[in-house]
């Protein structure tokens, strides 16, 4: 294990960066990012981004003592170095699985998904059952490819002049993955999303986009889980959309689901505040459950 004291340009706090080896098939490095102590929360970024994707909810927990976040870099993606072995949606999962027995142990925590991460975190559910307080969806894998229901209108404001000025791999990704394409939300891009973009490794991701599904939806082989849950989905969201996530109500008996407005695929960046408050409700509620 390899220990670097990091300071997140999101919090200005203090940060434990290490890297597990986790036990297993996988044998996976995955580098993490710690903040605070208490009740571990893992929170698991989406595809080629990295843990800074996840870094804006920091502030819920200014006022919610007693949590410790657990940021993960995927193999393959920001600070892990890739699988040895081919990339998969199972290798990963598999990998993630090897890292909480070896971080987490025996010790009930939460989990957080962003994108691929919560197809990831739907996984650590159903695997963990009782042991996870609750999960966190924030625009969920649950679809993929033609199987996907996407939305017809994804933008809801255009810059034009200000997207005529970006880079041109930039631009292409900025403009799929948000819905305001303006100053703004560039911002939150480059700070939050674009570092991931350009640390990620792109042979390994181009294995997993070939096998991006788990085999079959984790809630479909365990029992329903009976704890606070939270679904976070867009109406504009040019990746996963918002309609197929809606299924998953029916196997978590206690899911609040919000269907935003006005938002891309990184709901979390681009609208923070109101993810913060549904985020914040969720974490009142594990703790009223015993968390």
């Amino acid at each position: 294990m390899t220990e670097a004291t990091t300071t997140t340009d999101a919090t200005e706090a203090t940060a434990t960066a290490d890297a597990t080896t986790a036990t297993g098939t996988t044998d996976a490095a995955i580098h993490h990012t710690a903040l605070g102590d208490g009740t571990p929360i893992v929170l698991i970024h989406g595809y080629t981004v990295d843990h800074r994707v996840l870094l804006p909810l920091e502030p819920v927990f200014a006022d919610r003592p007693g949590w410790q976040r657990l940021y993960l870099d995927l193999p393959g993606h920001g600070g892990s170095p890739r699988l040895p072995g081919p990339t998969s949606a199972s290798a990963l999962a598999e990998a993630v699985f090897g890292w909480i027995d070896a971080r987490v142990g025996g010790r009930p925590f939460a989990v957080v998904g962003q994108s691929f991460g919560g197809q990831l975190a739907r996984a650590v559910t159903a695997r963990y059952g009782e042991q996870v307080l609750g999960s966190a969806l924030l625009v969920p894998v649950v679809r993929w490819g033609a199987d996907r229901a996407l939305p017809e209108e994804t933008v809801v404001e255009r810059d034009e002049d200000f997207l005529a000025g970006l880079p041109a791999a930039d631009s292409e990704v900025f403009r799929y993955v948000m819905a305001r394409h303006t100053k703004a939300s560039w911002e939150g891009f480059e700070r939050f999303i674009r570092p991931g973009r350009q640390a990620h490794d792109q042979a390994a991701a181009a294995e997993l986009e070939a096998d991006f599904l788990l085999p079959h939806w984790p809630e479909h082989r365990a029992p329903r889980h009976r704890g606070p849950h939270l679904l976070v989905t867009t109406r504009q969201d040019a990746l996963v959309g918002w309609r197929d996530q809606l299924a998953l109500l029916d196997h978590y008996p206690r899911m609040a689901a919000t269907v935003l407005d006005g938002v891309g695929h990184n709901p979390q960046v681009e609208t923070a505040d109101a993810v913060r408050a549904l985020v914040g409700d969720w974490l009142d509620r594990l703790d009223r459950s015993g968390g």
